[in-house]
């Protein structure tokens, strides 16, 4: 039988409202109820979506529009301060987090590469869940919510780097010679957005500030465009996104594009997340989940531990730095992309990328809860915490 998009579309978002209401009440990530019904509603499950090729393209729109957010708020003051301060601490914790992936993968008889890529994988925590999870009052301005953004604007640097250096290997024939193209290439593509910002977008900008909706076309128009010159430059669609929003941030005006296209992305995000649900092959699940259990218990344990350890070594105080550490205490979005990626350029074996992804989601869960049960968040367990 064939269905139209209007049928996809209604579909995904009724399904979507109705697992997020169950979510919210149950005090669960929205990731999580997006990826639930992917597999409810997907090849595995009900079977009712099965066309997956435009799902997925939906759903990479929604990492480059998650990109592009992020290059929006590495405002270059904000960057320094985070690289003086907390490069340190981000580099162990990652580095620890990376010999823990790989010692799960290798011990479970992955191949070295994918131990390796699973290590990478697990370096990350979730910048959704963690912004999500931050209270909508003046916690955002306060020192702990610092620290936390801090650690995951470092994180999402290291994750564009990941990735670029995952896109350069993707070739069979790749080289020494392809590799300094494609390093060339980011600079030039950084100073292309750069000087086209200063001198075009920001007059525009300046001159037609008062309508939004110009704003907006603007902002769209300018992300895409990056992300077609940067696949033409033998790059990702995802780093000329990463490019163009880094550009803009040195604009006053960047932060309110900012939260104005936050609707678009999550609209693109729920298909993304519902495709790695519904991409989720569970004949696979028998052979995972034993290492995909053991590494996210290890995650979720020992991520919170090593961020408080680490910012309480940095002149921290105890309950501040595990309240970070507990918001921290997750795998990421980027993990899913990242293993994905990889699956796809044939560096890592179905095995491996549903084990990550069944690791992922587990940490999701069990994260969700412990922050909301022990910390102020906008699903926190009692009305204390939720007004904190």
């Amino acid at each position: 039988m064939n269905h139209t998009t209007l049928y996809f579309v209604f579909l995904i978002y009724a399904g979507a409202a109705l697992l997020s209401t169950i979510a919210l009440y149950t005090r669960q990530s929205l990731l999580v109820a997006y990826m639930a019904l992917g597999a409810l509603f997907g090849p595995w499950g009900l079977k009712l979506l099965q066309d997956s090729v435009m799902i997925k393209q939906s759903g990479d729109i929604g990492i480059i529009f998650l990109l592009f957010l992020l290059g929006l708020h590495l405002q270059p003051q904000n960057l320094l301060h985070s690289l003086r301060k907390l490069s340190w601490i981000a580099l162990i914790s990652s580095l620890t987090f990376l010999a823990i992936g790989f010692s799960v993968s290798y011990a479970f008889h992955f191949t070295l590469t994918e131990s390796i890529i699973i290590g990478v994988a697990t370096m990350f925590s979730s910048t959704i869940i963690g912004l999500k999870l931050l209270p909508t009052t003046v916690m955002h301005h306060q020192h702990s919510g610092e620290l936390m953004i801090s650690i995951l604007l470092l994180q999402d640097i290291i994750a564009i780097a990941a990735i670029l250096v995952l896109h350069g290997i993707a070739d069979r024939a790749f080289s020494f010679k392809d590799l300094g193209i494609i390093i060339s290439a980011f600079p030039v593509l950084l100073i292309v957005a750069y000087v086209f910002q200063r001198y075009v977008l920001a007059k525009l900008l300046q001159s037609f500030d008062q309508i939004h909706e110009y704003i907006f076309i603007l902002s769209i128009g300018w992300c895409l465009t990056m992300a077609e010159i940067s696949h033409y430059m033998s790059l990702t669609e995802e780093i000329g996104a990463f490019i163009a929003g880094v550009a803009l941030a040195t604009n006053p005006i960047s932060l309110y594009i900012a939260e104005s296209l936050k609707p678009l992305r999550d609209f693109f995000l729920v298909l993304f997340f519902f495709a790695i649900g519904a991409g989720f092959d569970f004949s696979y699940l028998p052979d995972v989940i034993w290492p995909a259990a053991i590494l996210a218990g290890m995650i979720l344990v020992i991520k919170p531990m090593t961020f408080a350890w680490l910012f309480n070594r940095s002149g921290e105080t105890k309950e501040i730095s595990w309240e970070v550490g507990s918001r921290l205490g997750q795998s990421s979005e980027f993990s899913l992309l990242l293993i994905y990626f990889a699956l796809q350029i044939k560096i890592v074996s179905p095995a491996a990328n549903y084990m990550v992804q069944a690791a992922t989601i587990l940490t999701f869960i069990v994260s969700c809860y412990w922050v909301t049960f022990r910390y102020p968040t906008p699903l926190a367990s009692n009305d204390i915490l939720r007004r904190d």
